[in-house]
């Protein structure tokens, strides 16, 4: 088990995203960029701890529905800034509206996966999210308190691994590296030992059966669906770095200041 990993009682894939060495020949500040599942299970001892890790702001990738669904919990006297989004247009999650109609096998569940990654970095509230997290990175680079920053979606493995993964290119993570970090996901989760309660949780919830193979490929990633995002990005505006650019606002004095808040 990698030390990127911290262990709570109730928030799942927890880990630190930095620390990693970059093309400059510099490396990216630990304990600064942190990602995890939703917080809404947390417990008294995992607020605690969230707040000794002196959180500057908090990025909410959900949908308004989920964050209605699981209310986030906070420690006491959280002063960071939160950032979250999405329009509420009523709708479930479609990873919900896959469960309850496709079928239920690990290839419906790669073909899902892989159309989901090629569309995410394109959906509106996603993008305005998403640019407000590289805003506050920034932001924080004029301030005299480097607070570490977490994001989340519901598992923490999407939503947040598409996040991450762009923060790293914007650093100068090596490809390898950032493929690696996004792949913790299946070392962080015990996909194996939770199938079989997920699809216990399904079949309750919609009376549909699905094998724990199926299971296990849905709540997994693999690097084929982080690579079919970039390669959409890359083909709708050329470059990664122009889609940080023209979508998401980070220009290049908003890079200057998040490579000098978080690199060394």
């Amino acid at each position: 088990m990698t030390d990127r990993l911290h262990a709570f009682e109730a928030i799942d894939n927890f880990r630190d995203y930095g620390d990693y060495a970059t093309a400059a020949g510099r490396r990216v500040k630990p304990g600064r960029l942190l990602r995890s599942a939703h917080h809404a299970r947390a417990s008294e001892a995992d607020l605690e701890r969230l707040k000794a890790m002196d959180i500057g702001a908090v990025v909410d990738l959900r949908r308004p529905s989920e964050r209605r669904d699981q209310p986030s919990r906070r420690p006491e006297g959280f002063s960071g800034r939160i950032i979250e989004g999405g329009v509420d247009d009523g709708a479930e999650a479609p990873h919900i509206t896959f469960l309850k109609t496709a079928d239920l096998t690990p290839d419906s569940g790669r073909r899902f996966m892989t159309q989901t990654y090629r569309t995410l970095p394109f959906d509106p509230s996603q993008k305005d999210v998403f640019g407000r997290y590289f805003q506050a990175l920034a932001d924080q680079a004029e301030t005299s308190r480097n607070r570490a920053v977490v994001i989340h979606c519901a598992a923490g493995k999407d939503r947040t691994g598409f996040l991450a993964a762009l923060t790293h290119h914007l650093l100068g993570v090596s490809r390898d590296d950032m493929v690696e970090d996004y792949l913790l996901t299946n070392t962080a989760v015990d996909l194996a030992g939770r199938a079989p309660g997920i699809a216990k949780q399904l079949h309750k919830m919609t009376g549909r059966v699905a094998s724990d193979d199926a299971i296990v490929a849905f709540l997994g990633v693999e690097a084929a669906y982080l690579e079919a995002a970039f390669a959409e990005v890359e083909a709708r505006h050329g470059s990664v770095e122009a889609y940080l650019r023209e979508a998401l606002g980070v220009d290049t004095a908003r890079r200057d200041r998040i490579l000098e808040r978080l690199t060394a």
